[in-house]
């Protein structure tokens, strides 16, 4: 599970490093995520962003995550998106 902040925007990937494929993703500008929601790079929408992700993941049966952050710092809206991600079931 890679995630990527920018000043604008929250992406997360899931990614399979042995294949090197790109499993799923979500994003504040994917289609899985309503107009209406308005989301931005701040912690209430990462930690939608979060469940968001989890659903994805544990729909193609992803259960087990290695959670790489980058340099972010894990506070504020790494944190928010991480709780929100293991509070619906998934693993890391």
């Amino acid at each position: 599970m890679s995630v990527c902040f920018t000043n604008k925007n929250i992406h997360v990937q899931f990614i399979d490093d042995t294949a090197g494929v790109t499993l799923g993703a979500v994003s504040t500008v994917s289609k899985a995520v309503s107009r209406a929601e308005k989301l931005a790079a701040n912690a209430v929408s990462a930690r939608k962003i979060g469940e968001l992700a989890a659903q994805t993941a544990l729909d193609k049966g992803i259960k087990r995550v290695v959670f790489d952050r980058g340099r972010a710092r894990y506070h504020g809206k790494v944190k928010a998106l991480a709780d929100a991600a293991r509070e619906k079931g998934l693993q890391f």
